[in-house]
Order: structure tokens, then C-alpha cells, then sequence
């Protein structure tokens, strides 16, 4: 076989890994995956889907349910199982706690001895690390501004310097805090940053695409609550906003020639393979149970999100199944695809939009200090309520700003990457 066929069969297996998949947006994420490659891929392909969940009751579960919908996904469209005319859909689960880098090192040496490769991976897990909400301010900004409070919420609770359980064991207790983690950084953003970087192998494997890691981020990804003084937001009420804002310059830096030495770092170039690509995408407003609030409350929180929906707003999607429709795109999608839309308007944060009839579909979304596409002037093209009402369009300021801050951003993660893999090695010898 040649290197050509080889590369086409193997482009027809496709291997994707999902973090934080036993619910949610996670869960909506696999279901939503299922659903297209079945009705979009030939029989020829296939889907191995790679799920983690933090401990084994929750991996049973979580693959029960998969299996029950794949079920129910074939019966809706008449498909018999054993069709083969139909991709064909695996299961494989993992269980990883992010907030423990030893758990991370373990999934990352099982993934490189059970997998071939990695297609995608989907960087979803997550914590909020609120603790309520600001009750005066939801009713004063929601009564001001209905859409900015349901779109851009600044009511929300957080913990301040919560941190993970120690990360090594034979320190003092003193030593201890001082080698520990924040708890909201560590699950949203270093815990899969450490897991990209011990994979990078396997997402440089695809014969004929580039691997592409995907960063979930969020509309809440606010400037103003993060500093670079404070990489892990241990001293802000908002670590969520941080964690999501790190994210997103993280992501969109990646390319900028001031972040690739250390982007390099972080995925070391593979001699014959093309670099893996990052992107970043958001769900919308989804109606989840991240946030601590009485049942009663889901169900007002969740309805008026519909009247945001049906008045005008673009971003509320309200169910995680529409929620996932920017991820899955980005995953499934060609690189042709990707790539053109790219070059015609620059790498974006890309969100799961809807009209008010409640029709999805993935749309750019605006980045304080990058705009839509990392061009000036670009962001004046947005539709109505898209964008927070205090957003102005991208000078060339602001990009250079975002430039600095993304070295800074790359610069830090790398150090941090390198000072706890020490950490580690040091105590396993």
C-alpha cells in the first residue's frame, strides 16, 4: 500500500476525545457528534469516541446512555444496526480528574498505548466555582438591560483562591499550599493543557489532516477580569471569567509569530506532519446546572432565556444540544473548509448562534482585542445584540495589545508546564 492509500484509509477512522462528557454540554456534545456522522459520513468511515468522566460509575453511565442513543438516533432514521450502509460508532472511556496532575499523566500514557491517533480532542471539562448570585444586581441589570444581563452576566458569585488538593504528597503542610493549584484554572485550562501537550504525538499521527484541538470557551470570557499578574485567578471573584478569557487568548494567539516559540514548546513540531491546529468555539447561553440555583429558579432562568431567544438575541441556545453546534462543526467540518473560511477572514472564536425559531448554526463572535477575525475593522459587521454593548471595533492598538498579552499568556504556561513536570519527575525520584 502506498503512503497515499494508506493516509485515505486511515483518514476514514476517525478518533475523537471529548473531556467532561458525562453531561451537560459534554454529553450534548457526543450525542450531537453521533447524530451528524451518521447522517453525513459514508459506510466506509467510522467514529471511535473517546470520552472522560472523572471516576468509573460515571464512564458506565455515561456509555449506557450513548449507546441508548445511538440506538435511538438509527430507529428515527430507520438505519438497522448492522446496516452496512451506516458508519459505524465505538465507544471508548476514560476517567481523568484534571484537578490532579497525576491522574492527567496516567489517562496520557494510557491514550498513547491504546490509540493510533487523535483526529480532534475537545477541551470541555470544567468547573464554575460559583456560589450564588447577586440578587439586587440581577434584578436592577436585568430591568436596564435585558439581553447585556441575560448575554453578559456580571451578577454571578465566585469563590476567591480556591484551590486543588495538594498535588504531591511528601512536602510539609506549608510546602503544601504553596505547590498547589487554583482549582477553576487547573480544570478548565491547565489540566487539559497538560493533557495536549503529552498527546501532541497522537494529534500529529493523522496521515492526511492536521490534528485540531478545540478549546471551550464561553460569551462570559470578559477582559476585565483577567490579569496576567494573576495567570490563574487566584485572587479574583471571577476565576471562571478568567479561566474562559485565558482561553480564548490562548487559542487565537497560537498562530501570532510573538507566541510560536513557545507554541512550540507546548506541541513540538513532528518531522513529516503537519502541527496541530487550535481553535476555540462556545456553546451560547445554555440553560445548565452550573450555577448553584433552586429548581424553581432553573425553570425562570431557563424560560427567559426563550423570550432572549425569540426577542432578538443570537446567543441563546438554552438547550446543550444546540449549544454543541460550534464544536461539532469544528470537528467534523474539513480542513478545506476550515481553512478557507480562514483565509478569507482570519482565525475566530466561533459560537453556537440561533434565530428565534430556534435553527442553530456556528458564527463568529467577537474577541475584546482581536475582533472577529484578528483584523482591524472587522468587528462592524456583527449582527444586532451579538456583542456586548460596551464592545468597540479593533484598532490597532488594541491588536498589539492582544499580540503582547498572548506572548506573555504562551510565555507563562510554558514556565508553569515546565515547573510541575519537575515537581513530578523530582518526586518520583
Amino acid at each position: 500500500m502506498t503512503d497515499r492509500q494508506h493516509a485515505n484509509v486511515e483518514d476514514f477512522h476517525n478518533y475523537v476525545l471529548v473531556t467532561g462528557a458525562n453531561g451537560g454540554l459534554g454529553y450534548a456534545i457526543c450525542c450531537r457528534m453521533i447524530d451528524e456522522f451518521i447522517l453525513t459520513r459514508p459506510s466506509s468511515h467510522s467514529l471511535r469516541l473517546i470520552i472522560t468522566t472523572r471516576d468509573k460509575t460515571k464512564s458506565h453511565d455515561t456509555v449506557a446512555k450513548l449507546k441508548d442513543h445511538i440506538f435511538r438516533t438509527r430507529k428515527h432514521h430507520k438505519v438497522h444496526e448492522k446496516s452496512p450502509l451506516v458508519p459505524k460508532i465505538y465507544l471508548q472511556s476514560e476517567q481523568v480528574d484534571l484537578c490532579q496532575l497525576r491522574s492527567v499523566q496516567v489517562l496520557i500514557q494510557r491514550l498513547l498505548r491504546s490509540l493510533p491517533k487523535l483526529d480532534t480532542v475537545i477541551l470541555n471539562a470544567g468547573h464554575g466555582g460559583f456560589t450564588g448570585v447577586d440578587w439586587p444586581l440581577v434584578i436592577w441589570t436585568i430591568l436596564t438591560n435585558f439581553h447585556q444581563a441575560l448575554t453578559y452576566p456580571t451578577f454571578k458569585l465566585g469563590g476567591v483562591g480556591d484551590l486543588t488538593a495538594p498535588q504531591v504528597s511528601d512536602i510539609s503542610s506549608t510546602e503544601a499550599r504553596s505547590t498547589r493549584l487554583g482549582q477553576v484554572f487547573c480544570s478548565n485550562v491547565f489540566g487539559h493543557y497538560l493533557l495536549v501537550h503529552g498527546i501532541v504525538s497522537l494529534l500529529s499521527n493523522s496521515p492526511a489532516m492536521s490534528g485540531r484541538i478545540i478549546w471551550i470557551s464561553s460569551l462570559e470570557a470578559y477582559d476585565s477580569t483577567f490579569s496576567i499578574d494573576d495567570l490563574q485567578g487566584l485572587s479574583s471573584p471571577s476565576a471562571y471569567e478568567s479561566s474562559k478569557r485565558l482561553t480564548d487568548i490562548l487559542a487565537l494567539s497560537s498562530r501570532l509569530p510573538s507566541a510560536q516559540p513557545w507554541v512550540d514548546g507546548f506541541l513540538p513540531p513532528a518531522s513529516g506532519h503537519a502541527p496541530p491546529k487550535q481553535y476555540v468555539a462556545h456553546p451560547g447561553i445554555c440553560a445548565t446546572n452550573i450555577l448553584p440555583l433552586h429548581w424553581i429558579l432553573v425553570y425562570v432562568m431557563t424560560a427567559a432565556f426563550y423570550v432572549a431567544r425569540w426577542t432578538g438575541s443570537p446567543w441563546h441556545t438554552v438547550t446543550s444540544y444546540k449549544g454543541a453546534c460550534a464544536p461539532v462543526w469544528l470537528a467534523l467540518a474539513s480542513q478545506e473548509e476550515l481553512d478557507a473560511i480562514e483565509e478569507n477572514g482570519g482565525a475566530g472564536k466561533w459560537g453556537s448562534a440561533i434565530d428565534w425559531q430556534g435553527e442553530e448554526r456556528a458564527m463568529r463572535t467577537e474577541v475584546q482585542g482581536w475582533g472577529v477575525g484578528g483584523e482591524v475593522g472587522d468587528s462592524v459587521d456583527l449582527p444586532k445584540n451579538s456583542r456586548p454593548r460596551e464592545a468597540e471595533d479593533l484598532d490597532e492598538d488594541g491588536k498589539a495589545r492582544f499580540a503582547l498579552l498572548g506572548r506573555k499568556c504562551w510565555q507563562s504556561m510554558e514556565k508553569l508546564r515546565a515547573d510541575w513536570e519537575e515537581i513530578l519527575k523530582e518526586e518520583d525520584d
